[in-house]
């Protein structure tokens, strides 16, 4: 693995501005996993179609957070930074996964790496060969989802989850998956949009 991949953003940022941004997407990784489950239920009814898919819009918008991160953060410790804080503040806040997220430590591994495919497919395919982003977002989703899905159904068969719990576990860890990523994907291609537009107008 070439360290300058890693290295590879789409826009070359001020100091102040990389250190703004770094700090933003940090907060949004741990922050929105941990909180906003807990917000949505305080501003929605239980049973509102927003509370009820909160796992939707607490995993698109990490997606979105960790395709950014491709896209402008640079440096090992960044990148690695996004790619774990997601999974634990989820577990430790226990608000997405709920009773399932003492299970869900035995995925973090996978996670991480299904993370790091995400992040990895955009700094090679549309930063470093130059190709198109939603190539390189189809890429990293599929990646994603083969890792997390992999690891959760080996798992599944050494007997680590509850019987009760494999059903929607198994929809977590390959259907969400795929959705989240793939609106995650949408909202940074326009926040990619609107950063090339103001990149143009400077």
């Amino acid at each position: 693995m070439e360290e300058n991949i890693i290295n590879k953003r789409v826009y070359d940022f001020s100091k102040q501005t990389d250190i703004m941004q770094t700090i933003i997407i940090f907060l949004i990784s741990l922050l929105v996993p941990t909180f906003l489950g807990e917000i949505l239920k305080d501003i929605f009814a239980t049973n509102s179609i927003v509370v009820t898919n909160s796992q939707i819009i607490i995993g698109s918008i990490v997606n979105a957070a960790l395709i950014i991160s491709a896209l402008n953060l640079k440096g090992w410790k960044k990148i690695l930074g996004v790619v774990t804080m997601p999974s634990i503040s989820t577990i430790l806040g226990g608000y997405v996964f709920k009773t399932a997220s003492v299970y869900m430590v035995y995925m973090i591994p996978a996670i991480w790496l299904g993370n790091f495919a995400l992040i990895y497919s955009f700094k090679l395919v549309m930063l470093a060969k130059q190709k198109n982003y939603f190539i390189a977002g189809i890429l990293g989703i599929v990646v994603k989802v083969a890792i997390i899905f992999g690891c959760f159904s080996i798992l599944k068969i050494i007997g680590i989850f509850p019987d009760k719990l494999i059903s929607s576990l198994q929809v977590a860890m390959s259907t969400t998956q795929a959705i989240t990523a793939i609106v995650g994907m949408i909202i940074a291609f326009g926040i990619l949009k609107l950063e090339t537009k103001f990149k143009k107008s400077i």
